[in-house]
């Protein structure tokens, strides 16, 4: 799981890493800063496994985790190579989803590449850098298409979905903005194309609205249509304020949050909202040697999240005895679950779900 920070050079970018991975990332006011991508594992906010590390006291405590890369901040140009542009798009290529940071708040001390603040040009800016690198790929993949099409005409169909996102890319459109049908977007699957890419956008704002959004604020309004249109998710999030928090300890990090009105950090929202836009969730695990969050794709059977433990749990499945994770808090322990049958024994075709407390029954 591998999500990547972009945005234009001095929008809060890389503050936004330094909090989320506490990896102290240069962070400084001139373009060009990052130069190669940071990297940061960061655990996913989960209390279902607070709760479960007080009823059993495991030996070992292991969240789902997200790596989270920074990437260099882009300028006009870099299709072309501008800038630190070819390193840019290929440190993209790399993710499986971004998350683009755009400032939404004036500060005459620190300096925007542009020269003033407009997160909906920041946004058209690399967008349109990212459509221009993802027509030259379709461009060749087209032209080999063409060729290998005289030799097996079953490609015609896939050649009519390249041109179909072709045109969309033409006219300044991502690729995600597209309505594709499910089959037309497996066949547009093998093409790496950037603008295809889940993406969050994260509303760098002010101190002042780091409890909450002002309606007056035109920046983030301006953002959210734009995601409406895409279907995309925005996080307002004050990147300066939550590294501050990033290095307080949790009990500090409740009072700080209480003092500012503030239910959950702007950083665990985004990191949920991550792991979400990735289509995952995690069944738990847990007993006196370890507590453990398990990441998986939303929709995989029993026998496969067995294998996320050990390929013989998968190999050797029998069952998985499963109790919601609601449940068992609800009891208080899993023998007084048994009791009232809320322990279930699923087999082979079982779909996982978000909170199942499981343990795999296997013979190898």
């Amino acid at each position: 799981m591998k999500l990547g920070i972009i945005g234009l050079p001095n929008v809060g970018k890389s503050t936004l890493f330094n909090a989320l991975t506490g990896a102290g990332a240069q962070s400084a006011n001139y373009p060009f800063c990052t130069i190669d991508p940071n990297v940061g594992m960061v655990r996913v906010p989960d209390k279902r496994l607070d709760v479960l590390r007080d009823m059993y006291s495991p030996e070992l405590y292991t969240p789902a985790v997200i790596e989270f890369v920074d990437i260099a901040g882009l300028v006009k140009g870099a299709s072309k190579g501008e800038g630190l542009g070819n390193k840019f798009l290929s440190h993209i290529r790399d993710v499986d989803a971004v998350i683009h940071v755009l400032r939404c708040f004036e500060d005459g001390d620190i300096v925007h590449v542009d020269g003033s603040v407009d997160p909906k040009r920041d946004l058209e800016t690399i967008n349109l850098e990212l459509i221009f690198a993802d027509i030259e790929v379709l461009e060749r993949r087209i032209a080999k298409t063409e060729k290998m099409l005289k030799g097996d005409k079953s490609l015609a169909e896939s050649l009519a979905v390249y041109s179909k996102v072709m045109k969309h890319l033409e006219d300044g459109m991502t690729a995600r903005s597209i309505d594709l049908t499910d089959d037309e977007r497996a066949l547009i699957s093998d093409v790496e194309l950037l603008t295809m890419k889940p993406v969050i956008y994260a509303a760098n704002v002010s101190e002042d609205e780091a409890a909450g959004v002002s309606d007056d604020n035109p920046y983030y309004k301006t953002i959210c249509e734009i995601a409406k249109e895409e279907g995309a998710e925005v996080i307002p999030v004050c990147a300066s304020i939550e590294a501050e928090i990033a290095e307080l300890d949790d009990d500090e990090k409740s009072m700080f949050l209480e003092e500012l009105g503030i239910e959950q950090s702007g950083l665990d929202r985004l990191i949920t909202a991550s792991y979400s836009l990735l289509g995952y969730i995690s069944f738990l695990t847990a007993g006196p040697k370890e507590v453990r969050a398990w990441t998986i794709t939303r929709g995989t059977k029993a026998p496969q999240a067995a294998g996320k433990i050990h390929s013989d749990f998968e190999r050797g499945f029998i069952r998985a005895e499963i109790v919601s994770y609601d449940d068992l808090i609800a009891c208080g322990s899993m023998a007084a679950a048994k009791e009232k049958g809320l322990v279930r024994s699923e087999g082979k075709d079982y779909v996982m779900q978000d909170g199942d407390v499981t343990l795999f029954r296997f013979n190898v």
